[in-house]
């Protein structure tokens, strides 16, 4: 094989691989993490790589008697799996956008459209997996990409052939989660206080205004405030500041820093007569809700503006990326290399049956988007504006997967371009409207769903040349895998959505589920095509973000995102980063070899993982018992919405929660034995 790599498993292996209880385990772990990947997603606007929790459990699995399988059969079964989490990511980030989209006080949907999602997902994920096996030997074998996910979790495959599946620690810390959950979640037996809210009110201060030639104008009173949270108690959210370190935490709290303890201030201190003008049968606003109103209508149209700078910054950086995808691409040696299968390693499904299959998924999308647009010229248009930014985006994101990590590839960037060339086009041949925003957001939600899948699928490639799997067959269980799975996943996001409502919410766009990314493709739709947009403010996020690139700021993207989210969100996420802060530093004063510091690692992202798929997998659960017409267990087993513990005791079981994540993720990692 090209560039020197020789697999785990031999070329002339006659190992068992495509086997059906390797697509069956792989289906039922797609399912399961792509309804965790939708609560977290909806919930911090990060989804996590399914490939290590997927890689180990099957590991765990083809060790029990009745279903011995072999280490090709892991393979397929994680690959599987991994399209539920890249299949949800494509989905949470876009597919909101038409519940949160409104012209006019008329919303684009009042509810989820089940038919109309199922056939985004499907067409969207196909694409970009039918895509991703015209490039499989550009990207994988030509390019030499450094795939670090994908070199990571071939340590994790390997390592658990050998007796190290890590299976308890994920299982353990799952369990972990579900207990916290259910006693902190309103909807089960809420002991634990998850946050804690603080008003910080100023002196009043009178402001002396005067002209140029110093003569007095007039004087106004100001009261401002600053309102405080705690961090939420949330295995899954501290976990995802785990997993993607000190660095990006903080980061990300740095947004919620400037929206809530900078901007929300100012803006209420600027304004003293807001609180009257948004009185409630004469009661002027209070601290708090001037606190959220400030926030919604006027942060968060700045932090579009802040993502949009920082999305085509993020794409600027990887120019030289991008530049050489695209010559690999389009390169002859890659057309004929692709009809070459000298061995079982290089062999792909027939590039001819694949390409005529994306020609014919032209066809359903035609018919979706002349429902979105009752425009038959429309829907052609709109069309071929998707199938040319799919593939141009599916085979960005997959060469980016191999440099950056599939947890790290710059999604929303790719979504956000698709998205505003689709909205250009809608203005140029005249379709405004709800039905344009219709038609741009059905592009986006293509796209994103493409270039996630492609994202996934690339990496799952690469793992499997590592460990001597066979690419056809890889191919083709992530092809069944796309199918299948995409009849699922709208029903996680459905239960979320109702069951938030259910619950006294506003569904998704609440403050428990606010969906940044697609309340971001939401404003730009909009007010791109509809022009029911605050561009003052965009403009003012979007010079914002100029400012911190010219003082060279990190990630400014990621600023906004946490500029987007509520405080006790971004300081969750943060308390998770200081923990991986304080396991890296042990780590360095004890001058740990680097195959000890593989082994904490390793460990590390797996219990995050459990901890996250605990949380979220028992937050969908007690969202669909709402829906049933179950308030919450405490109310249905001993008639109280609200365990008097809750009161005298929650914020010290609160404390304690925070205690026993810090176990979990700092202390298990680093003993010898676990």
């Amino acid at each position: 094989m090209s560039n020197h790599v020789k697999p785990y498993v031999d070329e002339h292996s006659q190992e068992r691989e495509l086997t059906v209880k390797a697509i069956l385990l792989g289906l039922i772990m797609a399912v399961v993490l792509g309804a965790a990947n939708a609560y977290l997603g909806l919930k911090a606007g990060m989804t996590i790589a399914a490939s290590f929790p997927a890689a180990v459990i099957a590991i765990a699995a083809f060790r029990i008697p009745f279903l011995r399988g072999s280490i090709l059969e892991q393979n397929i079964a994680r690959t599987t799996a991994s399209v539920g989490e890249a299949l949800v990511a494509g989905a949470i980030f876009t597919i909101p956008a038409f519940l949160m989209a409104s012209l006019g006080g008329q919303k684009l949907w009042t509810h989820f459209h089940y038919w109309e999602t199922t056939i985004i997902l499907l067409v969207g994920g196909l694409l970009g997996t039918f895509f991703v096996i015209l490039l499989r030997r550009t990207l994988v074998v030509d390019a030499d990409l450094p795939f670090p996910e994908g070199h990571a979790c071939f340590e994790i495959v390997k390592a658990g052939q050998k007796g190290e599946t890590g299976a308890s620690l994920v299982f353990g810390s799952m369990g972990i989660a579900v207990i916290i959950e259910l006693f902190k979640n309103t909807s089960g037996f809420p002991i634990i206080q998850e946050t804690r809210e603080f008003i910080i009110g100023f002196p009043k201060s009178v402001i002396h205004h005067f002209n140029t030639s110093k003569e007095a104008l007039g004087n106004v009173a100001h009261q401002g405030m600053m309102l405080f949270q705690t961090p939420l108690v949330s295995p899954a959210l501290i976990s995802v500041g785990y997993i993607i370190g000190p660095k990006y935490s903080s980061i990300n709290l740095a947004g919620g820093v400037l929206a809530w303890l900078v901007f929300i201030p100012l803006a209420i201190f600027l304004d003293p007569d807001l609180s009257t003008r948004l009185a409630v049968n004469g009661q002027p606003a209070d601290w708090s809700t001037l606190a959220y109103s400030s926030w919604y209508n006027h942060i968060r149209p700045i932090a579009v503006g802040a993502m949009l700078v920082g999305s085509f910054k993020t794409l600027w950086g990887l120019r030289s990326s991008l530049k050489k995808s695209f010559s690999g691409v389009f390169s002859k040696k890659t057309s004929a290399a692709s009809n070459v299968a000298p061995s079982r390693l290089e062999r792909d499904l027939n590039p001819r049956r694949i390409f005529l299959a994306s020609a014919l998924l032209l066809i359903p999308m035609i018919f979706v988007y002349h429902h979105f647009t009752q425009s038959i010229g429309g829907a052609i248009v709109t069309a071929i504006i998707m199938v040319i930014t799919g593939f141009l985006f599916s085979a960005v994101g997959g060469w980016l997967v191999g440099i950056v990590g599939n947890s790290n590839q710059p999604v929303s960037g790719l979504t956000l371009s698709a998205l505003i060339i689709a909205a250009l086009v809608m203005i140029a041949i005249g379709l405004t409207g709800l039905p344009g925003v219709a038609a741009v957001l059905g592009v986006a939600a293509i796209v994103c769903c493409a270039a996630c899948l492609s994202g996934d699928m690339i990496q799952d490639l690469k793992i499997g040349q590592l460990i001597g799997g066979t690419p056809w067959k890889m191919e083709l269980a992530e092809i069944i895998g796309v199918i299948v799975v995409s009849f699922f996943l709208v029903f996680p996001m459905i239960i979320l959505h109702e069951g938030n409502i259910a619950a006294g919410g506003l569904g998704i766009g609440d403050l428990k589920l606010p969906a940044p990314q697609a309340g971001l493709m939401a404003q730009l739709a909009t007010g791109i095509v509809g022009g029911d947009m605050p561009w003052a403010l965009v403009v003012f996020g979007m010079f914002f973000s100029l400012g911190l690139l010219l003082i060279e700021a990190p990630s400014p993207m990621l600023i906004a995102v946490g500029m987007y989210l509520p405080f006790e969100t971004t300081f969750a996420i943060f308390v998770g980063g200081v923990m991986k802060w304080l396991v890296d530093r042990w780590m360095n004063r004890k001058q740990a070899a680097p195959e000890e510091r593989l082994i904490i690692e390793n460990r590390g992202t797996l219990i995050a993982s459990g901890l996250i798929a605990g949380e979220a997998l028992t937050g969908v659960a007690l969202a669909a018992l709402t829906l049933v017409g179950i308030p919450s267990l405490s109310a249905y087993f001993f008639g109280v919405e609200e365990p008097a513990l809750l009161k005298t005791a929650g914020g010290w079981l609160a404390f304690a929660t925070f205690g026993i994540i810090g176990y979990c993720l700092m202390k298990l990692p680093m003993r010898r034995k676990v």
